[in-house]
């Protein structure tokens, strides 16, 4: 391995990237616990309610599921829940300890309002509400950080939502297609993978030293911010994200007046050259000739597969390598989050 990447147990103390490497066992493990829960529920409506590493499978399942389900789905950060929550909203709490503090007010809130509620975490007090309130409740491997757990979350609530009649149609092929598309990713960035063969490895050394700005669209806005907490958590940097075509209709001018920000800036396109409208290809095309002229670096990502949730997984999985060689090149380890945890200490004084 080239310099640089060659100290990756020395920076690595807690091996976040062996985790990250996990990743498609973990998909496999979590679409079998799930399987175990059996739902029954009448409802016209989804909230999938969380914070941080856990809200973010709501958003990727959002984005996933928009051209595809006939009842508005709407993913709640925050301690209440909406208005029109009622007894036809299925209600989905997801909080990986168990004890975010915003996700159980918001069950409080949408028993309150008589929503049919769901628990998923690694035990902690949201499984106790849910046990105490008769609530069904699937509980998932403790020992992650919240933001490496992301399988445990994402894919039980995809397939509950499946065999709650959510989806018009069964998910089998498209999750077991995402475990192979995830294991091709996984195995071309891995590690042992030299910097010449491993995308992530080369990514992370473009953006290393700049502020990177992550762009996605439509189904791969979520993905985008995946990127960006990533980036933000492991390897400890300011980064941010935005959305094709919106940023068209305000980011691009600022990256046309700020050169002293811009030449410290890098600029990460998600792209889905088979599958994105002609106009939003037309469109990134107009941002990579500016961010060329302007940015430190322009970074493409293609997204692969066959099926959408695939395809959505591979951009996702390849942020997640190069968040933590990204890490690496800093010299800092990727797993402690001592700024977060300062915070809830000071909140439960």
């Amino acid at each position: 391995m080239m310099e640089g990447f060659s100290d990756v147990e020395v920076v690595d103390k807690s091996r976040m990237l062996d985790t990250v490497a996990g990743f498609p066992e973990q998909i496999k493990e979590a679409v079998s616990i799930a399987k175990k829960l059996d739902l029954n529920v009448e409802v016209d409506k989804i909230l999938i309610c969380g914070m941080g590493g856990s809200a973010i499978s709501g958003d990727i399942i959002q984005g996933w599921l928009r051209d595809k389900i006939r009842v508005p789905l709407f993913v709640n950060r925050d301690y209440t829940v909406p208005r029109w929550v009622d007894n036809r909203t299925f209600s989905i709490f997801l909080s990986y300890s168990g004890n975010t503090e915003e996700t159980l007010s918001a069950l409080e809130d949408a028993r309150a309002k008589g929503a049919k509620c769901l628990g998923i975490s690694s035990g902690g007090v949201l499984k106790e509400r849910c046990e105490q309130y008769s609530y069904p409740y699937l509980q998932i491997p403790s020992g992650f950080q919240p933001r490496a757990a992301t399988a445990y979350l994402l894919f039980p609530t995809i397939v509950l939502l499946n065999s709650a009649g959510m989806i018009p149609y069964d998910v089998s092929d498209e999750l077991n297609e995402t475990i192979n598309v995830a294991e091709e990713v996984r195995n071309r960035n891995k590690k042992e993978t030299s910097e010449s063969e491993s995308q992530a490895k080369q990514i992370a050394r473009t953006i290393y030293g700049t502020i990177p700005n992550i762009y996605g669209w439509n189904y791969y806005a979520a993905i985008a911010k995946r990127w960006r907490t990533q980036l933000n958590e492991n390897s400890k940097v300011i980064a941010r994200d935005d959305v094709v075509s919106e940023c068209n209709h305000n980011d691009i001018v600022g990256w046309s007046f700020n050169p002293e920000v811009s030449k410290k800036s890098s600029c990460v396109l998600l792209r889905d050259k088979e599958h994105e409208p002609k106009q939003v290809s037309k469109r990134f095309e107009f941002m990579k000739k500016l961010f060329n002229n302007v940015a430190a670096n322009t970074v493409e990502v293609n997204a692969i597969g066959e099926t959408l949730l695939a395809r959505m997984i591979s951009l996702m999985y390849i942020g997640d390598f190069v968040s933590i060689y990204l890490a690496i090149l800093r010299k800092v380890d990727p797993t402690p989050v001592d700024v977060i945890t300062e915070l809830k200490t000071e909140l439960a004084r």
